[in-house]
């Protein structure tokens, strides 16, 4: 009685108020801090994989961007080396180097190469942005002197003396001198333009390894800035790159200046200490200090996220600083926070109103419960509840009155409640059955192969996936065999699979599991299939009594593995090894048993031409063509390699100089009738052959790569021609109109260069950009050109017929014997007026000859338009030059033009 005193009464009602509250809270809170927490977590993460991925773009920018002046150096640097350029010639020298600056983007503005003597040659962009040759050497008296740049490339008048220049003594010169290889220069100001610039160098080296001279090229900085500051303002935040040493600024996007000139003329650099915002030199520290690429820095009145990458290179030592504000991304996370908590305070405060509503009324039929429950633990079995609901109050009354039933029958009537019990157990062994039935749906529902086997490997049960993979009608096929002689007896190549080395009796035997997926299971006819098995140990009563077995048919799985395998050292258009393969691969083949041991070394021509004129899907197929004629004249046992865009390497075993020479004659026949587009296929090649194991393969095929440079630059003018010939010739054979109105354009251009009184040389340049005028529309359809004028053209029509000047300029541009006509093609279509295409350029803006172009061309299309008379066409084609004068023509050749025709009637 004590104890019973010694209880604190606490009725269920509060019981249930206190549960209610401490639950509802509970879970709210734990649910609502993991919900906010992951929001925040998120939003932290977005914020960091986003400052991550913009600092990888800038990284990859500024690296690329620098990675340009070098490879133009490694590029041309060879033709010097290798002798391809002679120097002391003044013309192939000048076109040399205007060739390849003029080629280049505006932040490229100089090109030069200094030698071991203190010549210094080159061409460099002026002050307006118009190249010019550069020379210093004995005959300047080792000044420099500026060029302007003829039509041709050539050096015209002299613009510029300068001083005593040498470049020995310029920092990028000793750079790449010290270095032994390509390398930076420190960053300068520009002599003329406001902005910072630095260097690239190579040095160049003659056969005996000594130092011929430096080549150079040299490039504006400011272009860096533009993108850090485009790229920075969609993110509301701040990039800037500096050197690590100094700190001194390279470029940044906040408009900040790099750097000052003072009042004496000294260039003074802009350092991080400098800069008004100290947030960056703290990230700087913080960076510094953990080296981490990516982290959280919290400022004075934000938190950022910071990106941090160097970038390292010869000469090189930069800091990239990237950094994007926390409130670009969480801002929206706390407003939804907040909004959040209010809508739960809400909820909580109208379930505490609720609950005191309903409470009481739950609560009032326990008290009778209370008192029929006394009742009956009195021995008065005559009591029961009233049930006035049908909810779980009235569930408890209903089973207490069932349970005084019971206990007044039960007392009543005991031999019948011993064969109800009877009953009950047959009922559960019932139920026993319907379990194992239903495990056994269980096993037939699963995808994977399920059996058992005993300790004999006997089969004791399968579900239907194991009997379909299997091959068999029903489990009773199975049913009491060894599996092991049944599916697992042997491997794939017919060799018996010993017992003792199978895991599956492993497991049964060592009561542990085991699993493989490099086997085979056999089949019911005879086949067999890649699978992955597990086997686990089948325990009664601490006893191994058998084993269970899961398996999958991998054979989809196995093929695409080898597929990936391959892929990944074959190369995805062309199927040959790759570069990564070829490189991982090529010490097993240089091994003495393979000696002699050739080296083919193959470069596509005219594939930029391809791409830019017809497209990547031109470019891709040439690459295909090639590698298939290269793949058909080689041998079984022959390494073919793309190891580049249009590049290729040939690994020829156990061939002499004799025999390469043979595939060589192969190789060249294939591509002799091979066509892609309009384009003949054509290809450079180089060879050396390794005789003794003392010899580098390494150097076999540098010496097979200048071979094919050297291949290249000899046979460059008739490979160009051999291609401009071809379009050409295509172009006729689809087009016989196209032919004679290029003919004709070229007679009457020629005839009105007469009446100009200009030189042979300009009437021969002029006749033949009137032959080529038209060799753009070689990417039309025949429908487009079968038209007679654009106003019969439809707009999109009108439109691709409108780009024929700009592929002709892009074609022609690309030769260097068609490169002083390149201007002419592209500007055949332009007006006096200013209304013309593709530039809208007017009045003496167009070129002389391209002026010229458009009235013959104008005029022999009217001349030959119709069946008409002939005289009736020629005065028809004179009224057009006459009415156009001063609007589409110049009026003063179309003056000329008419009394040209005139005179010859």
């Amino acid at each position: 009685m004590g104890s019973m005193k010694s209880r604190k009464d606490v009725s269920i009602k509060n019981s249930i108020r206190i549960m209610f509250i401490l639950t509802l809270v509970l879970s709210i809170g734990g649910i609502g801090y993991l919900i906010f927490n992951r929001w925040l977590s998120s939003a932290e993460k977005m914020a960091e994989n986003i400052v991550e991925t913009v600092g990888e773009g800038i990284y990859s920018r500024v690296v690329s961007f620098m990675q340009e002046p070098v490879h133009i150096n490694d590029v041309n640097r060879k033709i010097i080396e290798n002798g391809i350029l002679d120097l002391s010639d003044e013309e192939l020298r000048d076109k040399f180097f205007v060739g390849v600056l003029s080629s280049q983007r505006e932040e490229i503005y100089s090109f030069s190469y200094g030698t071991e003597n203190g010549e210094y040659y080159g061409a460099r962009r002026n002050e307006n942005g118009v190249i010019e040759i550069m020379r210093n050497n004995t005959s300047t008296g080792g000044n420099s002197w500026y060029y302007s740049v003829n039509e041709d490339l050539t050096a015209g008048e002299r613009v510029v003396v300068a001083g005593k220049f040498d470049p020995r003594t310029r920092a990028w010169y000793k750079a790449a001198q010290k270095e032994a290889g390509p390398a930076f220069s420190p960053i300068y100001k520009h002599f003329v333009m406001n902005d910072l610039t630095i260097s690239a160098a190579w040095p160049v080296y003659d056969r005996d390894g000594n130092l011929r001279g430096v080549m150079g090229t040299h490039m504006l900085l400011s272009s860096v800035g533009a993108f850090l500051r485009d790229t920075m303002d969609d993110y509301n935040g701040y990039a800037i790159l500096f050197e690590k040493d100094t700190g001194a600024l390279i470029a940044n996007s906040m408009g900040i200046d790099n750097f000052s000139v003072l009042p004496d003329g000294v260039l003074k650099r802009t350092t991080i200490s400098e800069m008004e915002d100290r947030d960056i030199q703290q990230e700087y520290a913080q960076y510094s200090t953990s080296r981490e690429s990516v982290f959280a820095y919290r400022g004075g009145k934000e938190k950022f996220f910071v990106n941090a990458r160097e970038i390292q290179m010869p000469g090189i030592d930069w800091i990239l600083l990237s950094a994007v504000p926390e409130g670009l991304y969480m801002n929206s996370v706390v407003a939804s926070v907040y909004l959040t908590a209010l809508l739960v305070a809400f909820a909580l405060a109208v379930s505490f109103v609720a609950y005191h509503m309903i409470i009481g009324r739950l609560i009032r039929p326990i008290e009778e419960l209370f008192d029929v429950s006394a009742a009956l633990s009195s021995g008065d079995l005559s009591r029961r509840v009233e049930i006035v609901r049908n909810d779980e109050i009235g569930s408890i009354s209903e089973s207490l009155n069932r349970v005084a039933d019971k206990m007044q029958f039960l007392i009543n009537n005991l031999e019948d409640s011993v064969k109800e019990r009877t009953e009950q157990l047959h009922s559960a062994n019932a139920a026993l059955e319907e379990n194992k039935n239903q495990l056994q749906l269980i096993l037939n529902s699963t995808a994977e192969g399920i059996y058992g086997i005993d300790m004999d490997g006997k089969c004791t049960f399968c579900n239907i996936s194991s009997i379909r993979m299997l091959g068999y009608n029903s489990q009773e096929e199975l049913l009491g065999k060894n599996m092991h002689l049944q599916i697992h007896h042997s491997h794939r190549d017919g060799r018996p699979f010993p017992i003792d080395e199978c895991r599956i009796f492993m497991s049964i035997g060592q009561g542990k599991g085991f699993e493989a997926a490099n086997e085979v299971f056999w089949r019911a006819d005879g086949t067999c299939f890649d699978v992955e098995y597990r086997s686990y140990p089948q325990i009664k009563n601490g006893e191994v009594v058998g084993g269970v077995i899961t398996f999958t048919d991998i054979t989809d799985r196995k093929k695409r593995e080898a597929e990936i395998e391959y892929l990944s050292c074959h190369d995805a258009l062309t199927g040959l090894y790759n570069r990564s393969c070829f490189e991982s691969n090529r010490d097993k083949i240089d091994i003495p048993d393979n000696l002699p041991l050739s080296v083919i070394f193959a470069d596509i021509n005219g594939l930029k031409m391809t791409n830019d004129v017809f497209g990547h899907v031109a470019g891709d197929e040439l690459i295909k063509k090639s590698a298939d004629i290269l793949r058909q004249s080689c041998r079984n046992g022959d390494v073919i390699a793309r190891v580049g865009g249009d590049e290729f390497v040939i690994l020829l075993p156990k061939t002499d100089k004799g025999e390469v020479e043979k595939v060589l004659s192969l190789i060249k026949t294939g591509f002799s009738n091979a066509r892609i587009e309009a384009i003949k296929c054509s290809v450079s090649l180089g060879v050396d052959t390794k005789t003794s194991s003392h010899q580098s393969l390494e150097e076999m095929m540098a010496n097979a790569e200048n071979m094919m440079y050297k291949d290249k630059t000899i046979n460059r003018k008739s490979a160009n021609r051999d291609i401009i010939d071809t379009i050409i010739e295509t172009l006729h054979s689809k087009y016989p109109r196209e032919k004679q109105h290029s003919l004709s354009v070229s007679q009457l251009c020629g005839e009105l260069g007469i009446t100009l009184n200009l030189s042979k040389t300009e009437i021969n340049v002029l006749k033949r950009a009137g032959y080529l005028h038209d060799i753009g529309k070689i990417v039309l359809e025949e429908s487009l050109l079968s038209k007679d004028n654009l106003k019969s053209l439809t707009e999109e029509e009108r439109e691709k017929v409108r780009q024929h000047p700009i592929v002709g300029y892009r074609i022609l541009n690309l030769f260097d014997e068609t490169l002083d006509l390149a201007e002419y093609a592209y500007s055949h279509h332009e007006r006096w007026d200013g209304k013309g295409y593709p530039r809208g350029l007017e009045g003496e803006q167009i070129p002389l000859i391209a002026r010229i172009i458009s009235i013959a061309e104008t005029y022999d299309r009217v001349l030959n338009r119709g069946d008409g008379p002939f005289d009736e066409r020629k005065k028809m084609a004179v009224k057009v030059i006459k009415e156009s004068a001063g609007k589409q023509f110049d009026p003063n050749l179309a003056g000329l033009f008419v009394q040209t025709i005139d005179k010859s009637a």
